[in-house]
């Protein structure tokens, strides 16, 4: 994927980078940043102040749950026992590639985050987690590790790890289970607590974006922060575009851009027949509406999310219900097998959308899915088959003039077209360990 720039205005995760190979080492990234500056430990003067400048910040988590990123910290810090910090950078959307880019341009920014929060938690250890196989990002994040010791940084020990790269692998339960010593699978968490422990001590989860925008706020401050962005979803947030695109890659954006001008800044040509956001378990958002701002509120009003961070652009002549039947069919193949909504379910549902994309379909066949559906959303160990439900709703709001075609004419021409998706290779033995 080819980096790309957005305005002046909205460059600062993406500040010092001018060449989409350029990687800051500890030297770069503090001529760009300056050195971080952290207090000695236990210093609750120092842990209230910096809570208090991310909430007035406003800067939820950029991995997909959008969670205040200060009310989490506050929750944190309120245990008695010391907690762990543990980076997300699995990237298990394939459609995604911030993680990367955050990891193998700017890993310092990640690691002053990552040290912020476990100064401010007093916290025994920081975990980085890059799934395996993800060889260049985790040599990155060791370098960065192996220069900050040499540069004499006090700050808790860093580790990079990698467990499994499964898309289900990255969410939080996932990956305190395979911290502990077991599997990477998600837990079945029935009063859904927020926060997962590691070796009986709870653990303060958080996506590498976050961390990096953690950084930048300590830095410059809640109110430079809030100088893009809107009311309610300040800041600026890192988007991979591809799909119909001339020059897929990474860009950064203030939140409540409209969503046709980011993906005119991956050089889109003409207007998409839908766009999905958020990733394979996010949703689409139908062409007629790509004018809407990119922020939760604006989006949340036409049915959609921003998710992790995600732009597919569909083209003019291309199926949606194809694309969604693909995506559910690999989500399918992802399940950690741990439930029967994941097991029988999705399966069932993958199998029901490729009848309406490809086959010969009937209204009792669309009632059919809509049932599924229903009995599937909710009803989990994790939340894996939910994010599938919301993406095949919203396939079937968004085109639903396709819909209505291949009712009652047969599958479109576009729906054998290449896919605009990419779909990691699925190995004959799947790891979780």
């Amino acid at each position: 994927m080819t980096t790309l720039e957005a305005s002046p205005v909205t460059i600062r995760l993406l500040s010092g980078i001018t060449d989409p190979a350029d990687r800051l080492d500890l030297n770069g990234h503090e001529a760009v940043h300056g050195s971080l500056r952290l207090p000695g430990r236990r210093d609750a003067g120092w842990s209230n102040r910096f809570i208090a400048a991310l909430d007035e910040s406003g800067l939820t988590g950029r991995g997909g749950a959008g969670f205040p990123t200060a009310q989490k910290l506050q929750t944190i810090r309120a245990q008695r026992r010391r907690p762990v910090v543990v980076v997300n950078a699995m990237e298990g959307e394939p459609a995604s590639g911030k993680d990367h880019f955050l990891a193998t341009r700017v890993p310092h920014l990640v690691l002053d985050g990552a040290a912020l929060m476990a100064r401010s938690l007093d916290a025994s250890a920081v975990q980085i987690c890059v799934a395996r196989g993800s060889r260049v990002a985790a040599r990155s994040f060791a370098a960065a590790v192996a220069e900050r010791a040499r540069a004499g940084m006090r700050e808790a020990p860093f580790e990079v790890v990698q467990p499994p790269a499964r898309y289900v692998a990255g969410e939080e339960s996932a990956l305190a289970n395979w911290l502990d010593g077991g599997e990477s699978l998600p837990l079945f968490r029935p009063d859904r607590p927020a926060f997962p422990r590691v070796s009986g001590r709870p653990a303060l989860v958080d996506n590498a974006e976050t961390l990096a925008q953690v950084a930048l706020i300590a830095r410059y401050g809640p109110e430079w922060f809030r100088g893009v962005g809107t009311q309610e979803a300040p800041g600026t947030t890192l988007v991979t575009v591809s799909g119909a695109v001339r020059a897929p890659g990474i860009v950064e954006v203030a939140l409540g851009t409209p969503v046709w001008s980011v993906l005119a800044m991956a050089g889109v040509v003409e207007r998409p027949a839908g766009v999905l956001l958020g990733g394979y378990g996010g949703t689409w958002l139908a062409g007629a509406d790509v004018a809407t701002p990119y922020d939760p509120a604006s989006l949340g009003a036409v049915g959609c999310t921003t998710g992790v961070g995600v732009m597919v652009a569909l083209p003019t002549d291309g199926c949606g219900l194809a694309e969604t039947a693909r995506i559910a069919r690999w989500m399918a193949g992802e399940s950690a097998g741990q439930c029967g909504p994941c097991v029988f379910g999705l399966p069932t549902v993958a199998d029901d959308l490729s009848l309406l994309a490809y086959g010969r379909t009937r209204r009792r066949d669309i009632d059919r899915l809509w049932a599924r559906l229903g009995t599937i959303d909710g009803r989990g160990a994790c939340r894996h088959p939910d994010g599938v439900v919301r993406l095949v709703k919203s396939a079937i709001s968004a085109f639903a003039a396709d819909l209505d075609h291949h009712l009652h004419h047969g599958p479109c021409r576009g729906a054998n077209q290449q896919s605009v998706l990419a779909f990691p290779p699925v190995g004959e033995v799947v790891e979780w360990r």
